[in-house]
């Protein structure tokens, strides 16, 4: 390529592309070696997903969960746009872009994330509601205050999927709906949160014993209707009759990441080396939900946004290094622990040789995540109105 100056593409605003871009913009660059550092995202808004929850309860609003980027790039010199990648052409190193600019580029960040699989099971795509992005709560808001609003005297929820969205979702929602809400969890597998540690999945059955919320295991959803959902136990199907149906099994990686001529595993995801490189293509790199990647100490790396925000550190610093001929560094994964909401007030936190639940981890959560709210001055904003909120709803009493 013959540009003189370097640019660096970055595919996905998520954990992993947002804070790459917000990195590289901090790291020195000498004045003739300083790139272009472009962010392309679908949505105008960054998701801060573990907080996603909070919005169904009223307990934050959209401002401080999904900042827009042009309010977060400001000032960084980062270039973002608001675009579908159309396709990518690793051999002539081009981007397409729906509706916009063809990108050239020296390195490549594929950070595009997964997406909710809905034709799993017959009906899914018709009759479920999908949790993963803003314009899904706003789609579940929506469904919620039209059935808040019938003189139905109970709203029947179903929630596919007892993992860490799942058992979230059933918390908060039966923090909102209390005595009108008929909740049942269902899993294909025969515990709740398969991989968290003991402590907080105990404390997750304590919190859903609490709301009444009917745990399915071993269960398989056979199909979903407009107001009713089929599960099969034992060999025997049962339809019962249901008002809402979330969905939140699977990940799925984009048909676009699919069709790439790269190394990927069987679900698609792109392998990586160490330093995050995808194989045969050192100018690319590939984080987050989409990649597939052992790190430093053999380890496999998990899909969340914790390993996405340390990864982001690391894609930074090595494509920097890849530019100014410097070593780069093979990714550690550090597992910092695990936080679950559990309803309004009410969270669990495991991690770094602490236990906690109830009102103190939620405390403790809430501080957690504000500490990696992607700016500073995102930060403080937002901080100062947890701050302040509180006394201003007590005095308008």
């Amino acid at each position: 390529m013959t540009q003189q100056t370097s640019r660096i593409v970055i595919l996905g605003g998520g954990f992993g592309g947002l804070y790459t871009a917000l990195r590289l913009s901090q790291l020195h660059w000498e004045s003739t070696q300083k790139p272009e550092i472009v962010l392309v995202d679908q949505s105008d808004r960054f998701l801060f997903s573990p907080l996603l929850y909070e919005l169904l309860t009223g307990e934050l609003q959209t401002w401080e969960i999904a900042p827009p980027f042009t309010e977060l790039l400001a000032n960084t010199g980062v270039r973002f746009y608001q675009a579908v990648v159309a396709g990518i052409d690793t051999t002539q190193q081009l981007v397409q872009l729906q509706d916009g600019p063809e990108l050239a580029y020296d390195r490549l960040v594929l950070a595009l994330g997964g997406e909710t699989p809905l034709d799993l099971v017959a009906g899914a795509t018709s009759y479920a509601y999908p949790f993963r992005t803003i314009t899904d709560a706003y789609r579940l808001e929506e469904r919620l205050r039209v059935l808040e609003a019938s003189d139905a005297d109970k709203i029947r929820v179903a929630i596919a999927g007892a993992g860490y969205s799942g058992v979230e979702l059933a918390c908060k929602l039966a923090d909102r709906l209390k005595d009108r809400g008929r909740f049942r969890l269902i899993d294909i597998a025969d515990q709740i949160l398969r991989t968290s540690p003991d402590f907080n999945r105990e404390a997750a059955k304590k919190a859903l014993d609490a709301r009444n919320v009917f745990i399915d295991l071993d269960t398989k959803i056979e199909s979903i209707g407009p107001d009713t959902i089929s599960l099969e136990y034992k060999n025997q199907v049962d339809t019962i009759p249901v008002d809402l149906v979330i969905w939140t099994v699977g990940t799925r990686v984009s048909s676009v990441v699919k069709s790439l001529p790269l190394k990927q595993n069987q679900r698609g995801q792109i392998s990586t080396t160490p330093t995050l490189q995808v194989f045969d293509h050192p100018e690319i790199f590939a984080l987050g939900d989409l990649a597939d990647t052992l790190d430093a100490e053999g380890q496999q790396v998990p899909a969340t946004a914790q390993a996405a925000f340390q990864q982001a550190d690391y894609t930074a610093w090595n494509i920097w290094a890849s530019l100014t001929n410097r070593p780069l560094l093979p990714f550690r994964y550090q597992k910092l622990g695990e936080m679950l909401a559990l309803g309004i007030d009410n969270a669990t936190l495991t991690g770094l040789g602490i236990k906690l639940d109830g009102p103190l981890a939620y405390v403790g959560r809430r501080l957690a995540y504000l500490y990696r709210l992607p700016t500073l001055d995102h930060q403080l904003k937002v901080g100062f109105n947890w701050l302040v909120r509180p006394i201003i709803e007590t005095l308008s009493r």
